[in-house]
């Protein structure tokens, strides 16, 4: 049986790290790939670079700012894809307080040093069991690698990403939802929305999990991408 193209797109600061585990327990049935989200200023660029070198037809998960991604590749080339994963991400855009926050990050680039993901970053973006251990190290040490140019170039495409809100009811290919129960970032609110809005779609919610499934609960959440990549 062929492998099934996957392309696995990361988070905010995240990198290939983030869907490590995932790659592997999957190798018996999906051909992964993780997208390299540093390089572009906007989400439709980000998007257009993966379509440029992705196969012709291809599976595709997204986790929050890589949920922003997917749905612009729905945009942009949705007969390319066979189905769809969004983890931890919203349809809306950012409300007016979210974007000010972006905003104050951004800024705050031009006078201080780049800190990363501190420990109080860190405890609002996974469950309070894991802020310190292996999975608290991994972000912290992803954030650092990214770095601060990167990070200004997606908050930026974070900022003048546009409501994917209207696209839902068009997305036709099996499509899976996935999110935290802990996650403060995008809370089951933002994923019961997007689960409403794309027809025939499933909802998960993992258990104490935050916003990074992949690294809180990396067999949850490879089982449940090998039950929709092999349905």
């Amino acid at each position: 049986m062929p492998l099934t193209p996957l392309i696995l797109l990361p988070g905010l600061l995240c990198d290939a790290m983030l869907w490590r585990a995932q790659v592997d327990a999957l190798a018996d049935v999906a051909a992964a790939s993780v997208a390299d989200l540093t390089l572009d200023d906007s989400i439709d660029a980000m998007a257009a670079r993966i379509l440029a070198v992705a196969p012709p037809r291809f599976a595709l998960a997204g986790l929050s700012m890589g949920g922003y991604v997917a749905f612009e590749i729905m945009r942009q080339a949705p007969e390319r894809v066979t189905r769809l994963a969004l983890l931890d991400t919203s349809a809306a855009p950012d409300d007016e307080r979210a974007v000010e926050r972006r905003k104050r990050l951004v800024a705050s680039l031009k006078v201080g040093r780049f800190l990363g993901v501190t420990k109080h970053i860190l405890a609002q973006l996974v469950h309070s069991s894991h802020v310190e251990g292996p999975v608290g190290e991994a972000v912290m040490a992803m954030a650092k690698r990214v770095g601060a140019d990167a990070y200004r170039r997606q908050q930026q495409s974070t900022l003048s990403r546009p409501d994917s809100r209207p696209l839902l009811s068009s997305i036709d290919v099996p499509t899976m939802v996935v999110v935290g129960d802990s996650d403060v970032v995008t809370p089951l609110a933002k994923a019961q929305e997007i689960s409403d809005g794309i027809p025939g779609s499933t909802l998960h919610v993992l258990k104490d999990c935050g916003h990074l499934p992949p690294l809180e609960r990396p067999a949850e959440t490879s089982t449940l991408l090998r039950e929709w990549l092999v349905p």
